[in-house]
């Protein structure tokens, strides 16, 4: 079996898209991430729901957790709201790891080698260089636990 048997369509937003839009995108329809795209449609990154979560939570939340139960409710509303005005492209690492895209030809092998090395929760699928959508990582785990 290659990666095409497997690829689902999959909503792709671009670097410069908006950030808020983006995380609706994800929570609306809780998806694990997105692909993010150049204006050409060719995989740059894949953005997961938990790097926005990581975004939009202080830092100094994030390393005392604690703190959040004296945050009022209207208080943690605003900080959603930090991503307004934002870009998709703000929300990426600095640093980004590998990017995970593989060629429609390629094996379920190879693809879930990528997934598991990168801990990447879909893996973007281009053929000629252009997104044809994603296998995610819950797709990947049906097919390897159908007969089990």
């Amino acid at each position: 079996m290659l990666a095409r048997d497997l690829v689902e369509d999959y909503p792709a937003v671009s670097v410069d898209a908006d950030a808020l839009e983006a995380a609706q995108l994800l929570g609306r329809h809780r998806l694990p991430g997105l692909v993010v795209t150049a204006e050409d449609r060719r995989p740059i990154a894949v953005l997961p729901a938990s790097q926005v979560v990581r975004f939009v939570i202080p830092k100094y939340i994030q390393d005392d957790p604690s703190l959040a139960r004296v945050i009022d409710e209207k208080a943690s509303d605003r900080i959603v709201h930090e991503l307004s005005g934002l870009r998709v492209g703000d929300l990426l690492p600095e640093r980004r790891s590998e990017l995970p895209v593989l060629h429609a030809d390629d094996t379920v092998l190879e693809l879930a080698a990528v997934m598991a090395r990168l801990r990447s929760p879909l893996v973007a699928i281009v053929d000629d260089g252009h997104l044809t959508g994603v296998v995610t990582a819950s797709r990947l785990l049906e097919l390897a636990l159908h007969d089990t």
